[in-house]
């Protein structure tokens, strides 16, 4: 089964439990592994036959700028089951979802969630 992956995607979003963070937002990076029968169904050098990662880069954009929660865990799960709902041709999904500046007293680079769902799991 082959996979397509847009990897280390970059928004300023306002998410967080603490005011500092919804007010003055943080950056999120997000990779997306989508599963989909490339072998199979990519035969003609056609666009149709495929997953167009450019839509699903908006899906991404438009949601993570336009949805705001107090988790990432929950900014995971639910652009997870967007994308399975919006692309059906698409077998499965793995989201990672970091998060940088996170106010925590130690030395480290990010916060990272990881979700996965399939289809058969939505």
């Amino acid at each position: 089964m082959g996979k397509i992956r847009i990897n280390n995607m970059s928004f300023h979003t306002f998410n967080g439990v603490f005011a500092e963070e919804k007010k003055l937002g943080q950056r999120l990076q997000i990779d997306a592994e989508l599963t989909y029968p490339i072998e199979e169904k990519v035969k003609h050098d056609d666009l149709k036959e495929t997953v167009s990662y450019a839509d699903v880069y908006q899906t991404i954009e438009d949601f993570v700028l336009n949805n705001n929660y107090n988790l990432i865990e929950s900014v995971a799960n639910h652009l997870l089951k967007k994308i399975l709902a919006d692309y059906p041709t698409i077998q499965a999904v793995k989201l990672k979802v970091r998060k940088y500046s996170v106010p925590i007293a130690g030395i480290f680079d990010n916060i990272e969630i990881e979700v996965s769902g399939d289809r058969h799991h939505e």
